[in-house]
């Protein structure tokens, strides 16, 4: 049998190994936690308020995978056509909705409600999930889309 070198890094290039045992008690500190909750039934907190819907729209969302986006009303009429620089973000939403709706296998071409709440807050609702999201958080150029779609008749 052969001895063969192994290869080890410099010490000054390891992390200390205390670090790493408190980063996995951190870690298990977490699980605990969470495991806690779960088991408890424990409510969820961290929530934004239901604030007051001021307008509301009914809108269908289509959308393909290079990121062109079209919106209808919810009367079918076409409201906006998206190319591929513009509708990444509505067509990207649109993927998250029927990921959602093939979970539970409802109808993928269904409408989506786009709310205007209380706090110049705009929301996203899905009836046929119950998913919904508060647009602002994913930027306001983004969020902007959305409140034009709002605005057109």
């Amino acid at each position: 049998m052969q001895n063969t070198p192994r290869i080890h890094a410099q010490p000054e290039d390891l992390v200390p190994r205390f670090l790493v045992r408190l980063m996995f008690g951190f870690v298990a500190c977490v699980l605990g936690i969470v495991i806690f909750a779960t088991v408890t039934d424990r409510p969820i907190q961290s929530t934004p308020p239901v604030a007051e819907i001021l307008r509301e729209k009914t809108i269908f969302l289509r959308g393909d995978m290079s990121g062109a986006a079209r919106v209808l009303d919810g009367n079918g009429t076409l409201i906006a056509d998206l190319n591929a620089e513009q509708g990444g973000f509505v067509a990207g939403i649109e993927r998250v909705i029927t990921r959602e709706r093939n979970k539970i296998k409802a109808d993928t071409n269904a409408p989506v409600v786009l709310q205007l709440r209380e706090g110049n807050r705009l929301a996203l609702f899905d009836p046929a999930t119950g998913w919904s999201a508060e647009l602002m958080g994913f930027g306001a150029s983004n969020s902007r889309v959305f409140a034009r779609l709002l605005d057109q008749h």
